[in-house]
Order: C-alpha cells, then structure tokens, then sequence
C-alpha cells in the first residue's frame, strides 16, 4: 500500500508540473512575454523572488510556473493568504507553537515555513 502511495505522489507531482509548464500560460502581449522570459530566468536560480502586481492579476499563478519548473519542483509549496488568517493568530501559523506555549495550544503545530521544508513560500494577502 506505501508504494501505491508513493506512486500516485510521483504521478501528481508530475501531474503538477505538466500543468505549469510555461506552454500552458496564457497571453501574448509584449509585458507577458517578458514575464515568461523572467520566470524562465529565475526559475533555475536559488533566489528570493517577490511578484507584485495588482489583484486578481496572476501572482500565485507565476509562483506555481516558477516553483514547478524549478529545481525545488519535488519540494513543496505552501500557499498563505495572510489576509485571511486573524492578525493575533498570524505568527502562530507561519512559524507553529509549542504545546503549551499559550491559552488554547492544546498541541503542537507545524508553522507554515516549517512546513515548506526547502521548498516555497507563496504569501499573498488577497
């Protein structure tokens, strides 16, 4: 049965990375263009990465084209959106806590950054 599972997350994973392959971005404009030629850059490189841009213009989308088609492609992601989660519980979700640790840690928790383990971050506020 582990290897069954082991399978089927080898073939999501690729899965994953078929679905972000620069191929599969849509548009055509010259600003596009050189968007795809930057994650192209970027995406072989061992750098931080900040994406701007208004909402509902596609950050997370180029985060998943330059973490699927870089060497990082068999870590994880982790998606935040940081807007969503209540600013007295933000450090607790990002970095995790201790049993313990305050009113209402009944257990411990893996923070969100933990959680990447050498992967990537995505952290939005929309």
């Amino acid at each position: 049965k582990f290897k069954s599972l082991e399978e089927e997350n080898i073939r999501l994973k690729r899965e994953l990375r078929q679905r972000y392959r620069y191929s599969n971005l849509i548009g055509t404009s010259e600003a596009l263009k050189t968007v795809y030629d930057l994650i192209e850059k970027v995406a072989d490189t061992d750098s931080t990465i900040l994406i701007s841009g208004a909402s509902g213009t596609g950050k997370e989308l180029i985060a998943r084209a330059i973490h699927y088609n870089s060497s990082l492609s068999d870590k994880p992601l982790v998606v935040i959106n940081c807007g969503a989660i209540p600013e007295q519980l933000l450090e607790s979700e990002l970095f995790g806590h201790e049993k313990g640790s305050f009113t209402g840690a009944y257990k411990s928790r893996v923070g969100r950054f933990e959680m990447a383990n050498r992967g990537t971050i995505c952290s939005h506020s929309e």
